[in-house]
């Protein structure tokens, strides 16, 4: 683990791996950080590949500023942290949830920096997204803890009844002692015009059940070279419900000749 200092707010990076290739992995919001990541699909692309986990800003270990949640803002955190790094070759970007609506945005912004990306579910707009959140945590005692059971239950069911209960903790002091769920509403959607100046390959993995379902359709038939897997049975939660699928699919884009 590593603390990088990148637009004035302390990062929590870990780096991985060894290869002629950069991965960055990019995480989903609230209860979310890099271990998501690192306990599935980092460590098998890190056997060849050069491999950057960091938490969001105000997630994991990283700092919580007051202000500064904006998926633009998000962006350019990750554009000065790969900065502070000294990263300047091209990047294969793979995110989960929140994390595929930052690889895109990254992916529309600096097409000559990605070389590829690979989307799990991913939001394109996270204008009610935010507004949902702070309505579940606005709820208490049991009524809260059901809400937020039901929404993150393939997350949550893996850590003990301690840590579900700092994780929801952290996730109350991130949505109400910061501006978190104004910067995302006023974060602009993703329009066609972005989607298709994303010029390098894009895999997407969507789950059949999962409520972004329509994101897939769209981005399969607006982005030039994307690659749609629908994952059977499976929610937004594809992460953890189809664990070694998604690390299979991901691993093999990843070292493919696409990307």
């Amino acid at each position: 683990m590593a603390d990088v200092v990148a637009r004035g707010v302390r990062f929590n990076v870990q780096r991985i791996g060894r290869g002629d290739r950069t991965v960055v992995f990019l995480h989903g919001l609230v209860m979310d950080n890099l271990s998501s990541w690192y306990f599935t699909v980092a460590n098998a692309a890190a056997r060849s590949a050069d491999v950057i986990l960091y938490d969001l800003r105000g997630h994991g270990r990283s700092d919580r500023p007051s202000t500064g949640y904006t998926v633009d803002d998000m962006v350019a955190d990750l554009d000065a942290l790969l900065a502070e790094l000294g990263v300047a070759a091209p990047l294969q970007l793979v995110g989960n949830s929140f994390g595929g609506l930052l690889g895109l945005k990254f992916a529309a912004v600096y097409p000559q920096r990605t070389r590829s990306l690979a989307l799990v579910d991913a939001h394109l707009s996270d204008d009610e997204w935010g507004g949902e959140m702070s309505r579940t945590l606005a709820l208490s005692g049991p009524e809260r803890d059901r809400k937020i059971g039901e929404s993150f239950a393939s997350w949550l069911g893996r850590h003990s009844a301690r840590k579900r209960s700092r994780l929801a903790q952290t996730a109350e002091a991130l949505v109400y002692q910061t501006s978190l769920s104004d910067d995302l509403r006023r974060s602009a959607p993703l329009s066609d015009i972005e989607l298709r100046s994303v010029r390098c390959p894009v895999m997407a993995l969507y789950g059949e059940r999962s409520d972004l379902r329509a994101n897939a359709a769209r981005l399969a038939r607006t982005i030039p070279v994307c690659r749609l897997r629908i994952l059977e049975g499976c929610t937004h939660a594809i992460l953890w419900e189809a664990t070694d699928a998604v690390k299979r699919e991901i691993v093999d884009w990843l070292c493919g000749p696409e990307s």
